[in-house]
């Protein structure tokens, strides 16, 4: 595992994390974990929040068509997002401090930051760098799920073996090499944000160690 970080971390009634990788690295999977891993400690936030891809991410399908935002479209699908955590940081500061359980708030995103630098890298980067100090004030951290490169092409086909057992073994490799490519942009990504990232390897698809590895992180 590696940790990127960068930049100072404010103390706030908020904390949370953020879920990047490619598909099929196991962000659905560590998504379930984490949020019954919080829901069953009993002095965990009573306040969470949780937005998978569908809500963040830059690919969407939209009445059964697929549509990529633009560049100003996604800048301002995210900043939205965080004015929902802003709200709740403002009105937790002007009620005072509390004990986590009571006044809290747990936060859990998919597919942001890194996946909007990745999707726009020929773009400028004042305006992701805003968003990502905002959400670091707002205690976030993130985990970039990883997989090794051996283990590329079956674990693509693991994930929906019906669809991949009448492709070419040219198709298979097309889609692992493009995971893998993919995977090395976000890790350039992560080393490039403000937002502490804990890279996981999740070769063995132990999802409550991953878990427990990032509620430590937060912690």
């Amino acid at each position: 595992m590696k940790i990127f970080t960068e930049g100072g971390f404010c103390v706030s009634q908020l904390r949370g994390i953020i879920l990047e990788g490619f598909s099929h690295a196991g962000k659905t999977s560590v998504l379930k974990s984490l949020k019954l891993m919080q829901a069953q400690d009993e002095s965990a936030e009573r306040s969470v929040i949780v937005l998978s891809e569908h809500y963040s991410q830059v690919l969407h399908n939209v009445r059964g068509q697929f549509i990529t935002s633009s560049h100003e479209e996604h800048l301002q699908l995210l900043n939205e997002r965080v004015a929902i955590l802003r709200q709740l940081y403002e009105w937790s500061t002007k009620l005072g401090i509390a004990s986590r359980g009571s006044r809290g708030v747990f936060f859990i995103l998919e597919r942001f930051h890194l996946n909007h630098r990745v999707a726009y890298s020929d773009k400028t980067t004042n305006e992701i760098e805003a968003i990502e100090k905002e959400l670091l004030h707002f205690g976030a951290k993130c985990a970039l799920l990883t997989i090794s490169p051996e283990i590329a092409e079956l674990r693509i086909q693991s994930r929906t073996p019906d669809e991949w057992s009448n492709k070419s073994s040219e198709e298979i490799k097309a889609a692992a090499d493009e995971l893998l490519a993919t995977q090395w942009r976000l890790r350039k990504a992560a080393a490039n944000s403000v937002i502490p990232t804990l890279e996981i390897n999740t070769d063995n698809k132990d999802w409550d160690t991953y878990t427990k590895e990032i509620i430590r992180l937060l912690d």
